[in-house]
């Protein structure tokens, strides 16, 4: 198992389309898969009315998750970031529309941006035997 710095956590998050936002609901942990863009040091991911939307207006903290797995290599990653979650404002959302590439699997006639905003971020990757550090 390696320990990953935070370049590398941004860099991994940035090559899967899909994670996992963490967050409190009616007292019990909720797990929602969402598509996402990372922008600079924030998570960007659209939303209708809902859980996820609620969460961002009272500012939660949330933690997120993103990962890749070969089961047949026996190889893979996984990195969880944490903050506060936030409605994007409707100027902002605009332009990040024009710049960034956000899409949603759902069919939302209107939807809002999300931003997570990363205040902690951790990530392990389970290297090939061959390649796993020695012992002294």
């Amino acid at each position: 198992m390696e320990i990953l710095d935070p370049a590398a956590c941004h860099r991994l998050l940035r090559s899967v389309p899909v994670g996992r936002l963490v967050h409190t609901y009616g007292g019990l942990p909720a797990i929602r898969m969402v598509n996402f863009v990372v922008d600079d040091d924030t998570i960007v991911f659209s939303t209708g009315e809902g859980d996820k939307l609620r969460v961002a207006e009272r500012g939660d903290v949330v933690a997120f998750e993103a990962d890749d797995v070969d089961t047949e290599r026996h190889t893979g990653w996984t990195v969880t970031a944490i903050g506060h979650l936030s409605v994007v404002s409707a100027d902002e959302t605009a332009a990040l529309r024009r710049t960034l590439p956000l899409h949603s699997w759902l069919p939302l006639d209107d939807p809002y941006l999300v931003r997570l905003g990363i205040e902690s971020i951790n990530g392990r990757r389970l290297v090939p035997w061959g390649q796993r550090p020695r012992s002294a």
